[in-house]
């Protein structure tokens, strides 16, 4: 049962079906080359045999012209007389056969002069006495008293020539034949074995393993090609992947506690009671609250740049404006930690670079020390 639903589906295979095309437009041009190729040998051995049957009509004539009639019956004897004689006939002007080595021809082959229009049957003895059936061609000449000459050549040879070649082309076509086959089974077979691994690997994929990779053979063929293709489309989705999920992790990290320090001090305007101090600290928010929004923008194009699917904007920066500003931010979270923080920086530094990169390292080196370093 498993061995004929995979070959149904090597049956529905492209590869299959482009074979099978193949092997029966091979066959196809293999036949027509075998009547060609019997067709033209047949042409050439007719053209042979009349070449031949005209050099004889000529000798005989010949004979004729030199000796008359017992000339031309002593040379046609003594032609007959010879292993796979052609065939020799002398007959009256109305066709009754006078001398020769047939015991019949089929009627209407004297009509005419020349060439005998059609092969035509006649009979003829052999050494035992018994009587065959043949076929044959021939020339046919008129002498001065009204006799017909005719000499021919049997077909049987020519014939039997043409079946031995139709019989070798068609056996070496149908061995041609099984062998496709045979070759076409093997080579659908490892393609299907090659489809299924992909297949599989594929499953695995679809699953949420973005590590894992259709195989390559190493033989450079058209599965090895498209293999590797999707292999870089898969690294490409991994790493992708991998950049949404760093890019996550630092938004979690890098907006925690700027959140929640915005939080607490949304929560202390609430109870100011003093008008003036509440616009104050809701002015502060929104300073916080843009801040964020930089920040969040830094790590996005962060992603971006690590991805490659942005180049990062460089231009001179104040990097000295950059680091108060951003020690100013932190210093309310250090003081709420229990912690002084000193600044010492020197006025008027400046570097190429991006300004929201910059200011976002700044920040994770200042938050960090929050986080990481003792009190005091």
């Amino acid at each position: 049962m498993q061995l004929k639903s995979r070959l149904g589906v090597l049956a529905k295979s492209t590869a299959v079906r482009l074979s099978a095309l193949y092997i029966i437009l091979f066959a196809l041009c293999a036949a027509f080359l075998v009547f060609y190729v019997t067709g033209l040998a047949e042409r050439i051995l007719n053209n042979q045999t009349r070449d031949a049957l005209r050099q004889e009509v000529t000798e005989i004539q010949g004979a004729f012209e030199r000796g008359g009639i017992n000339q031309l019956l002593r040379t046609m004897e003594r032609r007959a007389r010879q292993p796979g004689a052609n065939l020799y006939v002398i007959a009256s002007p109305n066709g009754e056969i006078l001398a020769g080595n047939v015991a019949s021809l089929q009627p209407g082959v004297f009509d005419e002069e020349g060439w005998t229009n059609f092969p035509f049957r006649y009979q003829r003895y052999t050494d035992s006495g018994a009587v065959k059936r043949h076929l044959a061609t021939g020339h046919v000449f008129v002498l001065e008293n009204g006799i017909r000459v005719l000499v021919g050549r049997d077909l049987g040879e020519p014939g039997k020539l043409r079946l031995l070649v139709r019989q070798a082309l068609m056996v070496a076509l149908l061995i041609m034949g099984v062998g496709a086959v045979v070759i076409w089974f093997a080579i659908g077979r490892n393609a299907l074995k090659r489809i299924d691994r992909v297949s599989a690997a594929s499953q695995k994929i679809m699953a949420g393993d973005l590590s894992q990779r259709l195989p390559v053979s190493g033989s450079g063929d058209e599965f090895d090609r498209l293999s590797s293709s999707l292999n870089g489309m898969l690294g490409r989705i991994e790493q992708l992947n991998e950049g949404l999920r760093q890019v996550s992790d630092n938004i979690a990290h890098d907006l925690k506690t700027p959140l929640t320090r915005l939080r607490n001090k949304a929560a202390d305007a609430l109870n100011e009671d003093d008008a003036n101090a509440r616009k104050a600290a809701l002015e502060t928010i929104i300073g916080e609250s843009d801040q964020l929004i930089r920040t969040f923008n830094a790590l996005l194009m962060i992603s971006r740049v690590e991805a490659g699917s942005i180049a990062a904007e460089l231009s001179d920066i104040d990097i000295s404006a950059i680091a108060a500003d951003s020690a100013e931010l932190y210093e309310p979270v250090a003081e709420e930690a229990g912690q002084a923080m000193i600044c010492e920086i020197s006025p008027g530094l400046s570097v190429r670079g991006n300004r929201e990169l910059v200011g976002q390292a700044i920040s994770n080196l200042i938050d960090n020390a929050i986080k990481y370093g003792s009190q005091g």
